[in-house]
């Protein structure tokens, strides 16, 4: 995804779709609310890690065009792609997880997962974006007055590598497309690992800047990830997520349980591995969908707590600082991202419970 995103970069489409989102002459509010929006509705089919790695570069550019701050342009980004993927069982790998286990509730997998997802988690989702734009608003307010414009870098439009890039987004959208039909029938389908590499060969082997689309993978972000899912690991491996959910007793499937416990144990461990471990826990005991959905809705919107909660909050600020040297710290991301989640989640607490 690095380096489709890095093609889409290059090629000069950021810098056109940049440059269409600037001249529609909308206020700053309007724009910021675009963004969350945009991200959101983008990540509900295209995955949220996707939408971020292509969604950074744009949301900067949008930014500085207007003279505006990136910070809360980033942070709408960074909640749009976590919110957004709430309501989807391809939104984000977790409800993947919940959608194609098929232990789950009760011994059947989810029938529908699409419907299901959307009917349960729709209506929450579209309050807690709206929550997230209110937040961003009332937290830093001197970001969305304008100051003075910068002139964006003329990239060097490439039309073979933008062609190419169209096609290498194309294919990655129709193998999602088939991993959501594949998944309405009950299928795991094509693995998301080969869905990403897809796009990439065929950006690295038919493109001659192959070596500089290579180098659009940043490193730094994909060794801390590695470290992150070796740390995750142990923790899976020692037992503590599993003994702390049995010590819930019968309760643990109650949906309200499952939200604040999925919510609280996501700040410890990986969301992915949480909802692996938690599902198994919830083998056997007849869980409601309502308590699945809370199980999606927790361990997702806990991401929007801190930096390191979601690994496309990592994507963002990481490529935002090392390409475009604009930086988020900790505590900033704290400051929004409080009040963000424990909103949302008290909102899927009453929709749930």
């Amino acid at each position: 995804m690095f380096v489709l995103g890095r093609a889409l970069e290059m090629s000069g489409l950021v810098d056109g779709l940049t440059a269409r989102a600037v001249s529609a002459r909308v206020n700053p509010d309007l724009l910021v609310a675009g963004t969350l929006a945009g991200s959101g509705v983008a990540s509900a089919f295209l995955m949220n890690d996707t939408v971020a790695v292509v969604g950074t570069p744009v949301a900067i550019g949008i930014a500085r065009a207007r003279g505006l701050a990136p910070r809360v342009f980033l942070l709408a980004l960074a909640f749009g792609v976590t919110l957004g993927s709430v309501p989807s069982p391809i939104g984000n790998p977790q409800n993947l997880l919940i959608a194609l286990h098929s232990h789950a509730a009760g011994g059947a997998a989810l029938a529908r997962p699409f419907p299901t997802f959307f009917a349960w988690l729709i209506v929450p989702t579209l309050a807690s974006l709206l929550l997230a734009y209110a937040v961003l608003r009332v937290t830093f307010p001197g970001d969305f007055r304008p100051g003075l414009p910068q002139r964006a870098e003329a990239g060097r439009r490439d039309p073979a590598l933008a062609r190419l890039a169209w096609a290498a987004l194309g294919v990655l959208v129709l193998l999602i497309a088939a991993r959501v039909v594949s998944s309405i029938g009950g299928n795991e389908g094509m693995r998301l690992t080969v869905i990403a590499l897809v796009p990439a060969a065929i950006l690295l082997l038919l493109s001659p800047r192959r070596f500089a689309l290579a180098s659009g993978a940043d490193g730094r972000t994909l060794l801390f990830f590695a470290a992150l899912f070796v740390v995750v690991a142990a923790v899976g491996a020692s037992g503590v997520v599993a003994d702390f959910a049995a010590r819930l007793g019968p309760g643990v499937s109650e949906p309200g349980l499952v939200l604040v416990a999925s919510g609280g144990l996501s700040q410890v461990v990986s969301n992915v591995p949480l909802v692996a471990l938690y599902l198994r826990v919830l083998d056997g005991t007849g869980a409601s969908e309502a308590a699945l959905m809370a199980l999606a809705a927790g361990s997702t919107l806990a991401g929007n707590l801190t930096i390191l909660g979601a690994a496309s909050n990592v994507i963002i600020v990481e490529h935002a600082e090392r390409r475009f040297s604009v930086r988020i710290g900790f505590f900033e991301f704290l400051r929004a991202g409080a009040p963000v989640t424990l909103g949302s989640l008290a909102i899927c607490w009453v929709v749930l419970r």
